[in-house]
């Protein structure tokens, strides 16, 4: 817009000045011939009559009279001339004759009298406008070339900075990583070291903040472990069946308490960046160690666990981070499917993906809140099951760290819900 408003007025600028020097050298014209009548004597009893100047351009008509001398007398008795006034002075002047405008020059022969040489305004005023358009030409041609070209070369300086934007909006939220300058125009190079100082102090905050999470869950570990011990001796003692119910429930506590450090632990274990090598990992083994695990704690609910399917796919990803993904989603069915109950495990796949499904019978999740599940410490009201929260968090932070998707889904027949599905998607060609 700028360039727009400076290119008109520099237009409109030229355009007056090329105008006002078009007049001046028809001024100047007019000044030459009345010059040349004086100098060489030139006749003019035949200038005033206008008939001879019929089959002349009337853009180059130039009117030469002679002035009357006699105040009764006009200009115009003398060959159908202009009426023009003895009265005029000297010099350049504009007037009106005969209701035209008219541009003079007066000048005084040797011989005494007067003589006026002019052109109509009307003419001038055409040949100069003309004159000035014919200057303003190259402003009209070279200015929207000049926007396009100057369009063109910005879009071409900012392509990395565009490109800059494009790669943080794509980014992880744990990924805080320095940004690249390579490319950027210098000028943005200082915006470019501000946000990768901003990054840097969020980054250490971030590392603050979970090795404070990280210290306290290790700090309480040995006193929860020593009231655990001592809770344990305590059950061996005779004690009344209404302290021993007291006991029981203290001994559940200190055991959800533990639970709770060795998940905090996990997730800010988990939220720090993979420095493990990505090698090709077989499904199956890692399914048959999870099993192998989780296997009494399912029997302890009479339980059906198991892999259906086929199990033979290997993905590459760090082995630590799968296991600790799926025996989140593992466990979190076994505990909230009722005794009785199923889970099912099933793998998927096809050129572009590998999808781990775990499907149980359980109550599912309420569909307002399946989203929420994946928050630090929130559980569906009205389960019993011991936990504290961090299981789906846990399972989220390590598909952002291995760059897997997981989703959450309700499974319905016509008789209503059935069970929860949980499916962690892997993307080969990202791997």
């Amino acid at each position: 817009m700028s360039i727009i408003m400076v290119a008109i007025a520099a237009g409109i600028f030229s355009f007056a000045s090329a105008f006002q020097e078009a007049n001046e050298l028809q001024d100047d014209q007019l000044k030459q011939i009345a010059s040349m009548l004086s100098r060489y004597r030139l006749s003019t009893a035949q200038t005033n009559s206008q008939d001879s100047l019929t089959n002349i351009d009337p853009d180059s008509r130039v009117v030469v009279q002679v002035l009357p001398n006699d105040p009764n007398e006009l200009s115009a008795d003398l060959d159908h001339g202009l009426a023009l006034s003895y009265k005029l002075p000297l010099g350049i002047q504009t007037i009106i004759v005969d209701g035209e405008s008219w541009r003079f020059f007066v000048k005084s022969l040797s011989s005494g009298s007067r003589i006026a040489v002019g052109q109509q305004t009307a003419v001038r005023d055409e040949v100069a406008r003309d004159s000035a358009f014919r200057t303003l030409m190259p402003f009209l041609v070279l200015i929207p070339l000049l926007l396009v070209l100057i369009r063109n070369l910005i879009r071409q300086m900012f392509r990395p900075v565009r490109q800059l934007a494009s790669d943080l909006f794509v980014r992880s939220e744990h990924d805080l990583n320095e940004v690249s300058d390579d490319y950027v125009p210098y000028e943005i190079i200082p915006f470019v070291t501000s946000i990768n100082h901003l990054l840097s102090r969020v980054r250490h905050t971030i590392a603050l903040q979970r090795r404070f999470v990280t210290d306290a869950a290790h700090e309480l570990r040995s006193p929860l472990t020593a009231l655990s011990l001592q809770a344990e001796r305590l059950s061996n003692a005779d004690m009344s069946d209404s302290a021993r119910e007291r006991l029981v429930t203290l001994q559940r506590g200190l055991n959800r308490s533990r639970l709770l450090l060795d998940q905090l632990l996990m997730l800010a274990r988990m939220q720090e960046p993979s420095k493990g090598n990505l090698i090709e990992i077989s499904i199956g083994l890692v399914l048959r160690r999870l099993l192998e695990d989780l296997m009494p704690l399912a029997e302890e609910k009479n339980i059906d666990l198991g892999v259906v399917g086929r199990t033979d796919i290997h993905i590459s990803t760090n082995e630590f981070d799968l296991t600790i993904l799926l025996k989140n989603i593992v466990e979190n069915a076994i505990r909230y499917t009722p005794k009785g109950g199923r889970v099912d495990i099933s793998i998927h796949s096809n050129e572009s993906i590998v999808i781990i499904q775990i499907v149980d019978s359980g109550p599912g999740i309420p569909d307002n809140e399946l989203q929420r599940v994946f928050d630090p410490f929130y559980r569906v009201l009205g389960s019993d099951e011991i936990g504290s929260g961090l299981g789906l968090s846990i399972v989220q932070s390590v598909a952002l760290r291995i760059g897997a998707d997981v989703q959450i889904e309700n499974i319905r027949s016509e008789e209503g819900l059935i069970g929860l599905s949980v499916k962690a998607i892997f993307n080969l060609k990202s791997h």
